[in-house]
């Protein structure tokens, strides 16, 4: 399975990071199925002091699905619903999976999730917007455990287009 990881620097053997933020599933190393999903993340980070970024390509031996502890979301559900809203909202969550896999959310995702989180929408009305979204997909390697698996290939280098402003 080719994955695709957007950064600004080329990363030819993935690490577990900190990050200095919540995140959907947790600390780890994210990637996505989606070539355009990496674009798009390395061009919002991209301006005109950093002007280019890298679509890293990685082989996935999807064996390890079955050797590692997993846990794939195909769809926004009430069980995914939790496990993001835990991982995003109390820096202190853990969990013990080393992959993983399923739904991205995006910036039209947040703002659902901030109108569930206010109270406007309850977590059945949630779960029934979400999933009137197109999403793409991320896969988390979660512990160093499970970055054997994955494989460089390539990098592309994905250059700042500016915006323009009218």
């Amino acid at each position: 399975m080719k994955l695709y990881h957007g950064s600004l620097e080329i990363v030819e053997k993935p690490q577990i990071r900190l990050s200095n933020r919540t995140l959907d599933y947790g600390t780890g190393f994210y990637t996505t199925t989606s070539k355009e999903q990496a674009e798009l993340w390395v061009k919002r980070k991209t301006s005109e002091k950093i002007n280019k970024g890298f679509v890293n390509v990685y082989e996935f031996e999807q064996s390890a699905m079955k050797k590692l502890k997993t846990i794939h979301f195909t769809e926004p559900t009430e069980e995914w619903l939790d496990f993001v809203m835990a991982n995003r909202t109390n820096k202190d969550y853990s969990h013990d999976y080393d992959i993983v896999y399923g739904p991205v959310a995006n910036d039209r995702v947040y703002a659902a999730f901030a109108l569930y989180e206010g109270g406007l929408l309850n977590k059945q009305e949630l779960i029934l917007e979400l999933k009137t979204y197109l999403l793409v997909d991320q896969l988390l390697f979660h512990t160093e455990h499970s970055l054997p698996y994955l494989t460089f290939l390539e990098a592309k280098e994905v250059l700042y287009e500016q915006k323009n402003h009218k």
